[in-house]
């Protein structure tokens, strides 16, 4: 099952009291990112962050879940509701996550 627009507007309206978030569209799910940083993402009206410690001392509660078949298990955000504990979620894991990579463009070949 894919994820709705209506449900990635709903958890960005949450968040919108903190600058640099954004996401990406990707096979009918969406990546959240946190000032150019994978936070988690939007899988099947699911958000799911990385569950880095802060992630997990913050929602001691939370459930690992997996967000599609072969992916890494991923912590479920139960509490939508509070958008300042959200801002505070992506805030507090932000130096926990990994660097975003930079694609390497392939080589061209001599002719």
């Amino acid at each position: 099952m894919a994820s709705s627009k209506e449900y990635l507007n709903f958890v960005l309206e949450r968040l919108s009291g903190l600058e640099g978030v954004s996401y990406r569209a990707m096979m009918g799910e969406y990546i959240i990112y946190y000032r150019d940083k994978i936070v988690g993402g939007i899988y099947d009206n699911r958000l799911l962050v990385k569950p880095v410690p802060s992630a997990a001392a913050l929602m001691p509660e939370a459930h690992l879940e997996t967000p599609y078949e072969g992916a890494k298990q991923m912590l479920m955000v139960d509490d939508l509701d509070d958008s300042e504990f959200l801002c505070r979620l992506f805030t507090e894991m932000y130096d926990e996550l990994p660097e975003r990579k930079v694609k390497k463009k392939a080589k061209k070949s001599p002719k």
